[in-house]
């Protein structure tokens, strides 16, 4: 059995409409050995599928052919993780150093950058303190 790949990505739930599905094979993101495909390709069970989402490629291999969608707890039986764990790792450096293509201190600032701008200009709160300081009662009882 054999599906278009567009509509295998889609119906495979690797991409959440068969529009963004078209848009990445239109722009060189889906690979079958290295070669981009076309959204009209027609894939067949057992070829594995390299999906750039960047910063990581990640690599499926056909169990099912499928063009219709499936329940999310039915897509073990229709494609195979078969990313190497560097891919992986790649993620979670890419997570853990934040913004790398942005140097400190240029572009906007970031929800952070704007806290400490506005701890740093506005005065800090003190609670709710009642000081008294009327210098009329001066003869020492309260």
């Amino acid at each position: 059995m054999e599906a278009r790949i567009d509509k295998w990505l889609w119906a495979a739930r690797i991409f959440k409409t068969r529009s963004i599905a078209i848009d990445a094979c239109k722009n060189g993101r889906i690979m079958i050995d290295g070669v981009k495909l076309k959204p009209s390709k027609m894939i067949k069970e057992g070829d594995i599928i390299q999906v750039r989402k960047p910063p990581v490629t990640y690599s499926f291999r056909v169990l099912q052919a499928i063009q219709n969608r499936v329940g999310a707890k039915l897509v073990p039986e229709v494609l195979e993780n078969v990313t190497t764990p560097d891919q992986y790792e790649l993620l979670e450096m890419n997570r853990i150093s934040g913004f790398v293509n942005r140097a400190r201190g240029t572009g906007r600032p970031t929800k952070k950058d704007r806290r400490d701008l506005d701890d740093f200009v506005q005065p800090a709160f003190f609670g709710d303190f009642d000081f008294d300081f009327d210098d009329d009662d001066d003869d020492g009882d309260e």
